[in-house]
Order: structure tokens, then C-alpha cells, then sequence
């Protein structure tokens, strides 16, 4: 039973961490193409990148249509709304004014605000190390975002910074939103988030007088997008599935680093004391959060739901036929009241109280 446990939560520490990568190489690649379109329109292309790469991966694959309750296509709208339309544009603004490699890490915001979102309003539990964790954070995007001397303070980066935040924020609620759909196809909901924030976007862009790149950067946007937001938000969709909200945000705070480290290398940007202190205080926080252990006695009550599930600690219900053990199957099915001690984050499964 432990060791079932763990895949579960290996497989969700994994695509978080993967999803990291695919994003936070995102921001240093989008700063080359920020010099031959708006921040508005890359915004589109992204997105539009992202949902039609996997549109087709779908039709490929032959994936059957999903249906979600209509309780479920709110919590999808407004995620669409925060962190499809509003983030990705905000991100293009304050990348566009700041360096790519202050605005990788200062990213790392998104994670705290997401866990604040799922403590505070999603009631997530909460313990002392990971709040010391995002502490931590808070502290390195406060050095990375503080203005420079004042006789730069015309062309500090207050005001990209604080785009870049509202960015953050946009995606914060956008992942606890989705965490309310993640038991869902994951492919479909980046597919949907992607289509139809991108779709928006473009209207916006092109009425706001945004002209249209050259193909070369409107193939490199989409490819960016398909891989930096459309794969990237399916495995971030899969660890909501497995870690919960909070948790998942943690995992995914090592996307900055990745940018920065790319930021570096390939834009030739300086390594400033500035981005060192920031970089230490965020590490530190992230190490924090990787290496928290959540284990106590806790009770399940009674659920009824529909997800992709195997037979283990949590799944021990009848079927009409025989299930091969260990395959992955989905149907509506019944979790009866039990007691037990284990490992585990506050997933689908996980949301008692403390």
C-alpha cells in the first residue's frame, strides 16, 4: 500500500517538476521574440500555440470527446479568464520593460500566491516549514523587484515588476480554479485553455492596432507555446491531480531557475549580486517545500466521483466485469469511510481538516 502511495505522489512530483522546465524556459525565449511582435499578440500566439499543438496530438491520438458538469465549466471559464487572457499579457508587458532573467525568477511568485489562494479560500492544510518556505520566496522576489539608485529610478523596474505579479497572481487563481477540474482529461482542459484564451487575445491584439509578425516568429511563437504552455500546463494539470494546489505550486517554484540559468547562457545577461541574493533566498525556499513530509492518522468520509484511477489503497470498489490489475480505467465509483496513516498532500482524495 505505501509503495502504491508513493508512485502516486512520484508521478505527481515528477510532472511538476517537468512542467517547470518546459516553462521556465519560456521567458528568456520569449524576450528574442518580444523584438519582432507586441506583448499582446505574443500573448495570442502563445496560447493559440499551445491549444491547436494539442488539438491535433488529440486528433492523432484519437482521444474521445470529454464532458464536464456545468458546475465544472465555471471553474474552467474563470481559469481561462485569469490565467489564459489577463496572465500571459501582463507577463509580455513586464518582460518587455525588464531583464529575462529578473523576470524568470521573480516568477517565483506564483507559487506563493497559489498556496495563500489554497490555504486561505480553498482551505488547503498548512504547516510551519512550507509557510518558512514561501517566506523565503517572498523575501528573494522583494530583492529581485527592489529599485535601483535614485538616479535610476526613471528606468527601474518597478512597474514591469509589478506586471510580472499581476501576472503571478492571474495564475494563482487560475491553478486553484483548475484544481477543481483536475480529476478531468488533463490534455483537454490545456487544449480548452489554450484555444480560448489565445482566440481572445488575438481579437484584442489586432483591434488594439497589433501588426502581424513574420511567419518565422509566428512558427516560433506557436512551437514555444505548444511546448511552454500547452505541454507544461498538461503535466501541471496532472500534478494538481496528485498534490494538491499548494503543493504543486512549490514543485513548479523551480521554474524561474531554469529561465534565469537559460537567461544567462543564451542572452549573455549579467549575473548581478542582486539576481544571487534572490536566487539563494528562493533556492532555499524551494528546498523547503521539496522536502516536507506529510504524514498523520486522518479519516476519508464518503465520495462519490468519476476520475482515471487503479485499484490501491483508496480503490478497493467492486466492478460488474473483470479490471487487469494496475491498468488505469475510469468510471463513476464510490469511496466508502475509512481511517488510516500515510504520506499524502491534499490531492482529490486528501481534504480533511488539521
Amino acid at each position: 500500500m505505501i509503495q502504491k502511495l508513493l508512485s502516486h505522489r512520484h508521478v505527481g512530483v515528477m510532472s511538476a517538476l517537468l512542467a517547470a522546465l518546459l516553462f521556465g524556459v519560456s521567458a528568456p525565449l520569449a524576450k528574442v521574440l518580444l523584438a519582432q511582435t507586441s506583448p499582446w499578440l505574443l500573448a495570442a500566439l502563445l496560447y493559440l500555440g499551445s491549444g491547436m499543438g494539442l488539438w491535433v496530438v488529440r486528433r492523432i491520438q484519437r482521444v474521445p470527446p470529454v464532458t464536464l458538469a456545468w458546475r465544472e465549466w465555471g471553474w474552467l471559464a474563470g481559469a481561462i479568464v485569469t490565467g489564459g487572457i489577463a496572465a500571459p499579457v501582463l507577463l509580455m508587458t513586464g518582460l518587455a520593460g525588464m531583464s529575462a532573467s529578473q523576470s524568470s525568477l521573480l516568477l517565483n511568485a506564483e507559487s506563493v500566491l497559489t498556496a495563500v489562494l489554497a490555504w486561505v479560500v480553498f482551505k488547503e492544510n498548512v504547516d510551519r516549514r512550507i509557510v518558512l518556505g514561501m517566506a523565503a520566496i517572498v523575501a528573494g522576489a522583494l530583492v529581485l523587484s527592489w529599485p535601483g539608485a535614485a538616479e535610476h529610478v526613471a528606468t527601474s523596474t518597478l512597474w514591469p515588476s509589478l506586471a510580472v505579479l499581476g501576472a503571478c497572481l492571474g495564475w494563482a487563481v487560475d491553478n486553484n480554479l483548475t484544481r477543481k477540474v483536475a480529476l478531468n482529461d488533463a490534455g483537454f482542459i490545456a487544449m480548452a485553455k489554450g484555444l480560448s484564451a489565445g482566440s481572445s487575445n488575438l481579437v484584442l491584439a489586432v483591434a488594439l492596432g497589433a501588426g502581424w509578425p513574420g511567419w518565422e516568429t509566428t512558427l516560433s511563437a506557436g512551437l514555444l507555446g505548444f511546448l511552454s504552455y500547452g505541454a507544461s500546463l498538461t503535466l501541471f494539470v496532472l500534478a494538481l491531480r496528485h498534490l494538491g494546489a499548494s503543493r504543486t505550486g512549490a514543485y513548479f517554484s523551480v521554474a524561474p531557475f531554469f529561465g534565469a540559468l537559460v537567461s544567462v547562457l543564451l542572452l549573455h545577461e549579467p549575473v548581478t549580486v542582486q539576481l544571487l541574493v534572490a536566487a539563494a533566498l528562493m533556492a532555499w525556499g524551494v528546498w523547503l517545500h521539496l522536502s516536507e513530509d506529510h504524514a498523520h492518522e486522518h479519516s476519508h468520509e464518503a465520495l462519490e466521483h468519476a476520475h482515471e484511477h487503479v485499484h490501491d489503497a483508496h480503490h478497493q470498489h467492486e466492478h460488474a466485469g473483470p479490471v487487469v490489475l494496475g491498468v488505469p480505467h475510469k468510471h463513476v465509483h464510490r469511496h466508502l469511510p475509512m481511517s488510516h496513516s500515510h504520506a499524502h498532500f491534499p490531492d482529490a482524495h486528501h481534504r480533511h481538516g488539521h
